[in-house]
């Protein structure tokens, strides 16, 4: 059963969306915060400020779970439109590796595929796999691992054309690079048939490489999510699934709250950092609990 004492929290930068990437760093190290989940999109374009902005994580000894690139989908997205040529998009993501390997380590960077184009499927798992090869043997030239995200129903057509776990395990396979695994994230996959079951064969494989956390409610909107222990995910047996899968990385909590009348991204931010680890701290103790 998971240990209490050992567990690694972890904020994503979505979660505190309305902050700059230097306002993250210092509320995140006054809750006592030490991960991060890194948000490109925060960062500067120029070479200079991005190392003044990096040299943040050093002086207070943060460290980054995963990233999040600026164009992290294969085929343009309602998130990520632009560019639209995939050339240009896996030429966007390569420079995110290299901008950030030297900070960033063995951190996976987060991926989902994108919109299938008139909805063909089939052509976006065609072009995915020769496409995440040449990214995973880039990503593994410079360290790094590649984590790919199956996403809710809910935005399917929308950012992805995988929403279920045991899909993103079959492009995995067929991918076939040790550097190249899944983003497991809660909120998208808890109304998967046989979900722990699936968690479990995902970890036996090796394969999860960043647990992410928030609560469900009927969405609002494309983004509407709770903080753990609010909503209808059932928190605890995730975390127990995951655990003896043998995962022993971050939990991330990973909340997107726009286009909603009570965003919790309007209101007071410190205390949702606060709230959020609360309610995760819950549901790990709950693990514990056959």
């Amino acid at each position: 059963m998971p240990d209490p004492v050992t567990y690694v929290f972890s904020m994503s930068e979505f979660t505190t969306q309305p902050w700059t990437f230097e306002e993250d760093v210092a509320h995140y190290v006054g809750r006592g915060v030490t991960y991060l989940e890194l948000c490109e999109a925060k960062l500067a374009d120029d070479d200079a400020r991005l190392r003044d902005q990096l040299q943040l994580l050093a002086q207070h000894h943060m460290r980054i779970s995963s990233v999040q690139p600026v164009v992290r989908t294969l085929f343009p997205s309602q998130s990520q439109p632009h560019p639209a040529p995939l050339p240009e998009r896996m030429a966007r993501f390569r420079r995110t590796i290299e901008r950030l390997g030297p900070v960033a380590g063995d951190a996976p960077y987060v991926t989902n595929t994108g919109v299938p184009p008139n909805g063909n499927t089939q052509a976006v798992l065609d072009t995915a796999i020769p496409e995440y090869q040449a990214l995973a043997d880039f990503a593994r030239d410079h360290g790094a691992r590649i984590a790919l995200e199956p996403l809710n129903p809910t935005i399917l057509n929308v950012e992805s054309a995988i929403w279920t776990l045991d899909q993103g395990m079959r492009l995995v396979e067929a991918v076939d690079r040790p550097n190249f695994g899944i983003c497991l994230d809660y909120w998208n996959l808890w109304q998967s048939p046989g979900i722990a079951d699936s968690i479990r064969a995902c970890g036996a494989a090796g394969r999860i490489y960043i647990v992410q956390a928030s609560d469900w409610r009927t969405p609002r909107s494309y983004q509407d999510r709770l903080i753990p222990g609010q909503g209808a995910i059932p928190l605890a047996s995730l975390i127990r699934a995951t655990h003896e899968a043998g995962y022993r990385g971050p939990y991330e909590v990973e909340i997107f709250s726009g286009d909603v009348p009570d965003s919790l991204w309007s209101g007071d931010l410190d205390q949702l950092i606060t709230d959020c680890r609360a309610g995760l701290d819950r549901a790990w103790r709950a693990a514990l609990t056959p």
